[in-house]
């Protein structure tokens, strides 16, 4: 079975440019250009994950705050240390 973890996103909609960054408080940081609306903003943040991690979209999906920005997203396939090392790289 592939290692999986639970991570929290802060989220930030109608961004000028696409980011991740790791905050203080141990928090994925995430923008994304795409607007709040018709889940355009959390289908950017799981293509902006995908895309940092290394991993296939259908590995990682929002489990609670679809309507939020504080995110909790699954992970499959990483533990939660590598998640963190590959958002810093």
């Amino acid at each position: 079975m592939p290692p999986s973890c639970t991570i929290g996103v802060r989220l930030k909609p109608n961004a000028k440019q696409d980011e991740i960054k790791t905050g203080p408080d141990g928090l994925i940081l995430a923008r994304v250009h795409a607007p709040p609306l018709e889940g355009k903003a959390n289908a950017a943040l799981i293509a902006l994950l995908a895309e940092t991690l290394d991993l296939p979209k259908s590995s990682i999906s929002i489990r609670h705050g679809l309507a939020s920005k504080k995110k909790l997203v699954k992970v499959i396939g990483l533990t939660k240390e590598e998640v963190t090392a590959r958002v810093l790289r």
